[in-house]
């Protein structure tokens, strides 16, 4: 069965650019940024930049480890902290993912930081996948891209034609994900926001425009007529 691991901690330079924005004012420019990579209740992977690549006079009212971030006007409370967990990270400070604007060299990057060890492969397949809610089969394709994703089990995006369309609803539920992009959510009368679909995936993924996927933690599913285990995941 199929259980949710973790990455380890690390701390490593990366060589992007990184730039964090407020409104119309890049509040840190950096060249020097290390990479804390770690899933784990302190949070998810970001970047630390040294307090010289941070504007002056934006960092402002601390209160112990945390900073308000005052910008273009704007005044965000506890949108900047330091990590006193690791001596790597003393004379650094990171910034609120939710509050300000993150960038890798020139492109905009949603939640958290892009980790190096963690990889997104779409690929295309044959098997077939039944997707049952309830005990209702509301998917069978034979043409399904399979995700695989690092610390995740794999996923099976299918196309719309396959499935029961009828029995689901738009979601007005909407995330991102730093290595997919945004994805928009369907719900079934018997599970809400039981699949999801990426209209406009990031370049990197162009596999799997407009497909759907189900939750394997929550429905049951058929691969080539083998019933799967629900794995366990953050998702279950």
């Amino acid at each position: 069965m199929y259980e949710f691991k973790g990455p380890e901690t690390v701390i490593e330079p990366t060589p992007r650019r990184v730039r964090v924005r407020l409104g119309g004012t890049v509040v840190a420019d950096s060249v020097r940024a290390l990479l804390l990579d770690e899933i784990s209740e302190h949070g998810f992977p970001t970047y630390f930049i040294p307090y010289d690549d941070v504007r002056p006079d934006v960092l402002v009212e601390g209160t112990g480890s945390r900073w308000s971030v005052v910008a273009d006007g704007r005044k965000i409370e506890d949108a900047a902290w330091s990590d006193d967990r690791f001596d790597e990270l003393k004379g650094r400070v990171t910034f609120s993912w939710e509050s300000l604007d993150w960038y890798e060299e020139d492109e905009r990057v949603h939640v958290h930081a892009r980790s190096p060890r963690h990889r997104v492969d779409a690929l295309h397949a044959s098997r077939r996948v039944q997707v049952f809610i309830d005990g209702q089969e509301v998917a069978n394709s034979v043409r399904p891209v399979l995700l695989f994703e690092t610390h995740l089990p794999p996923r099976y995006y299918l196309p719309f034609a396959d499935v029961r369309t009828d029995l689901l609803t738009a979601s007005e539920t909407v995330t991102r994900c730093p290595y997919k992009g945004v994805a928009r959510y369907w719900s079934h009368p018997a599970l809400t926001d039981a699949a999801w679909s990426y209209p406009a995936p990031i370049a990197e993924q162009p596999k799997i425009r407009d497909l759907l996927c189900f939750y394997n933690e929550r429905v049951d599913l058929l691969i080539d007529g083998e019933p799967q285990e629900r794995p366990v995941t953050p998702f279950s």
